[in-house]
């Protein structure tokens, strides 16, 4: 239990390389650890934007909304996944969709460690301590996607430049998905409102 949930995932963001390629080879990723990483890193945006320090936190309380940073954490994480796979598929890829979700949930795992801290410290923070605050998110953030561009060309056996291409089609591939997913809920909303007023129509001529 110590081995899934502490020991690998530290182990994944010092020594990214033999981690990805254990969690490829030999089955070391489990998706229940993949699914806690999820959570504490919605965890972790939550109480940034409700307990960091005011010095840091510019969010409006009145506006604060649990289930938008839920929804602004998965389906993103979701988006990703599916829109990597799509492409490796392609692009003669080796990573299974599973690999892609363990690479991904693993790579979280720096937001965790510096965001959950750095929340409680800020909260007494003198003003010139701001930019120590800052360089340590910044920091969690890079390392994040070092992790994941190192997570993805792992799972696929790619070259450098062609995790890069891989990375760009998927984000392109992502915003595909967005805006056709828009646009179907926008075409049900439509045929919802006609089917709507042909029903009140009716009651009215009855």
């Amino acid at each position: 239990m110590k081995q899934d949930f502490i020991n690998f995932p530290l182990q994944v963001i010092f020594k990214p390389f033999d981690s990805f390629w254990d969690l490829k080879y030999e089955n070391k990723g489990k998706l229940k650890v993949v699914y806690t990483l999820i959570f504490l890193t919605i965890l972790a945006i939550i109480l940034q934007k409700k307990y960091a320090g005011f010095l840091v936190n510019y969010s409006d309380p009145r506006t604060l909304n649990s289930i938008m940073d839920i929804v602004t954490v998965i389906l993103p994480f979701l988006l990703w996944c599916v829109a990597n796979w799509s492409i490796t598929t392609l692009m003669g890829g080796e990573g299974k969709f599973l690999e892609i979700v363990k690479a991904t949930g693993y790579s979280l795992t720096p937001i965790i460690l510096v965001y959950l801290p750095m929340t409680f410290i800020s909260r007494f923070m003198a003003e010139e301590e701001i930019a120590f605050y800052y360089l340590l998110i910044s920091i969690a953030s890079l390392w994040f996607i070092w992790l994941l561009f190192i997570g993805i060309m792992t799972v696929h056996q790619y070259t450098v430049l062609k995790t890069i291409i891989t990375i760009g089609l998927t984000i392109i591939v992502m915003g595909i998905i967005v805006f056709l997913g828009a646009l179907v809920l926008s075409m049900v909303q439509q045929i919802y409102d006609f089917i709507y007023n042909v029903y009140r129509e009716m009651l009215f001529r009855t």
